[in-house]
C-alpha cells in the first residue's frame, strides 16, 4: 500500500505490482481522516487504519469507512513523518508511535523540557485512548542539563520478543523498555556506530539549527534473527560543519551539498544485542531508513533515481547475512 504524500492518494497494489485500487480521502469529504498523523498501517488482508486529525479511521481495501473511532484529549501535532519505515507497532490491541506533543508551557529552551516531556505514546483505535509515557532516563544524554537542536530526541522504535526496543534521536543507545506498566527500563546497551559523530549538547540556549542535518543521527531500528539492524546518519566531521556555516554563494552551496551528500551517505549497522556493531555498510540502491518488518521479513524502498525520474517504486525484501 502507498501513500502519495503530494495528493493524498491511497493505491492498493499486489505483491505482483499491480494496482489493484486508488482513491483519495483528502479534504472535504465525510470519511475523510482530516490529516494523516502517521503511516497507514494495515491490519488484515481486507481492511487499513489511518490514524489522522479525525481519529482512528478503518476503511476496506476499496476505500470504504468501515469504522470512526474519535479521540479523546486531542491536541494538533507539533510534527507528523509519514515516510516508509517510520511508523506505529502493533502491541496486542493497541499501537506505540513516538508523542507528537510538548509539555504545556514548557519549550526546548527551557531546561526543564528535557525532565518533563513524555516521547513515546499508546493509541488505542478501539476506546480512541491516548497514553504518553516514558520520560528520558536520568542517564540520557538529553539529562545532561545542555541544550540540542529541535527533535534531537526523536525516539525511534520497534517492538520485538515481548520488549520494546527505542533509540532517542542521535544517542547511541538502545533503551531496553517492558510493554507492560510501569514500564520498567530493562537495560541500556550502548551502540557502536562507525564514524559517529553526534551533538552532545550545549550550555546557550540558542543551538545552531542546522546541527539538525550535519549532526550523526539513528534514522530507524529493527530486531530480526537476534540482531538489530540499525539505519543512522554519520554526521559531518568538524571541518565540514564549520564549511557547512561558511558564507558562500547560492551555487557554492549548492555544491556543496551535493558533495556532502555523497561523502556522508546513510548506513546500516548490524548490532549484537551487547552492542557490538557486527557489520557496518551503505546498502547500494536501496534506503536504508525506510526498513520495516512484515510477517518477520525485512523489506526497503528502492533508491530513487538522481538522473531519471521514474512512475512507478521498488521495494526489495532483504535478508541478514552475517559472516565470521
Amino acid at each position: 500500500m502507498e501513500h502519495r504524500q503530494a495528493t493524498e492518494e491511497i493505491m492498493v497494489a499486489n505483491f505482483e505490482g499491480e494496482i489493484l485500487d486508488s482513491f483519495s480521502k483528502l479534504g472535504d469529504v465525510p470519511d475523510g481522516y482530516g490529516k494523516l498523523m502517521s503511516t497507514l498501517r494495515i491490519i488484515d488482508d481486507k481492511t487499513f487504519l489511518a490514524y489522522g486529525y479525525n481519529g482512528f479511521m478503518t476503511y476496506d481495501f476499496s476505500g470504504r469507512l468501515l469504522s470512526r473511532v474519535k479521540f479523546k484529549n486531542f491536541k494538533i501535532p507539533n510534527f507528523t513523518r509519514k515516510t516508509m519505515g517510520f511508523g506505529m507497532e502493533t502491541s496486542g490491541n493497541r499501537y506505540l508511535y513516538s508523542n507528537q506533543e510538548e509539555p504545556d508551557d514548557i519549550f526546548p529552551s527551557d531546561i526543564r523540557f528535557y525532565d518533563e516531556i513524555s516521547l513515546m505514546i499508546w493509541l488505542n483505535p478501539k476506546s480512541g485512548n491516548r497514553e504518553p509515557f516514558i520520560q528520558l532516563p536520568e542517564s540520557s544524554l538529553f539529562r545532561n542539563g545542555k541544550y540540542f537542536y529541535m527533535n534531537a530526541w526523536e525516539p525511534i522504535f520497534t517492538i520485538k520478543d515481548d520488549r520494546m526496543y527505542v533509540v532517542f534521536g542521535a544517542e547511541p543507545m538502545i533503551y531496553v523498555y517492558g510493554l507492560n506498566k510501569p514500564y520498567s527500563l530493562l537495560s541500556p546497551i550502548p551502540i557502536d556506530l562507525e564514524d559517529y559523530r553526534y551533538f552532545s549538547g550545549s550550555i546557550d540556549n540558542s543551538v545552531d539549527p542546522t546541527l539538525k542535518f550535519t549532526s550523526g543521527s539513528v534514522l530507524n531500528i529493527k530486531k530480526i534473527d537476534g540482531y538489530f539492524v540499525i539505519a543512522y546518519f554519520s554526521g559531518y566531521s568538524d571541518t565540514d560543519k564549520e564549511a557547512e556555516n561558511e558564507n558562500k554563494t547560492q551555487q557554492e552551496n549548492l555544491l556543496f551539498r551535493e558533495r556532502m551528500l555523497k561523502k556522508y551517505t546513510h548506513r546500516i549497522a548490524i548490532i549484537d544485542t551487547l552492542g557490538n556493531n557486527i557489520k557496518d555498510f551503505v546498502p547500494e540502491g536501496l534506503v536504508p531508513e525506510s526498513m520495516l518488518l512484515r510477517n518477520n521479513e525485512l523489506w526497503m524502498q528502492e533508491k530513487p533515481d538522481d538522473v531519471v525520474e521514474k512512475d512507478y517504486f521498488r521495494l526489495f525484501r532483504v535478508g541478514l547475512k552475517i559472516e565470521d
